[in-house]
């Protein structure tokens, strides 16, 4: 990067966030939620394939899930994939379908939920200081190569530092929200 975008900056970070949040939304909170199958993939077709893409996925019901597989020959490596996912959950086969009933989380799960949210959270931070250094190195650049005068790398260097800020509090108050939904019994 050898130009300075600050809406090219500010876009890569809060594509940190998004992806934090589709990582959150895999997280059981003890209700059932149809994205917490998204993070599962199937070896289908000699390719491995997202779970969405082998069957319907519902929630018929508060604690329950049910996965309609349309190729009757899936249905075992559907709930394998979905047995293997560390999930905390005991898909049931029943033809084509598969029902999942979500357990209530006990105290250990929760905590362990609320570690690993954490986790995707630092990771996101780590990805929006990335970008951060990659805008700062870039303005020095500019300043050395004489693009900008030292005033001028000054004011959008803090600039930068105002778009990291901003995220960084995003990504803290996602993660705050889904610690507190992930904690209520």
């Amino acid at each position: 990067m050898d130009t300075y975008d600050i809406d090219d900056i500010r876009r890569r970070m809060a594509g940190a966030l998004t992806a934090m949040k589709h990582e959150f939304s895999g997280l059981r909170t003890g209700r059932a939620n149809a994205a917490m199958l998204d993070t599962i993939v199937i070896e289908a077709y000699g390719s491995m394939t997202p779970i969405n893409q082998v069957g319907t996925v519902n929630v018929p019901e508060p604690r329950m899930l049910s996965v309609s597989v349309w190729d009757k020959s899936m249905v075992a490596a559907v709930e394998r994939a979905i047995r293997n996912a560390d999930l905390g959950v005991n898909p049931i086969v029943d033809g084509q379908n598969i029902r999942i009933p979500v357990p209530a989380l006990n105290e250990e799960r929760r905590v362990e939920m609320v570690k690993l949210a954490g986790r995707f959270a630092e990771n996101a931070k780590v990805a929006v200081r990335n970008v951060r250094r990659d805008g700062m190195e870039a303005l020095k650049s500019m300043e050395k190569n004489g693009d900008i005068g030292e005033d001028n790398h000054k004011k959008l260097s803090a600039e930068v530092q105002s778009a990291t800020d901003d995220e960084i509090a995003s990504i803290d108050s996602t993660l705050s929200s889904k610690e507190e939904e992930i904690m209520q019994v």
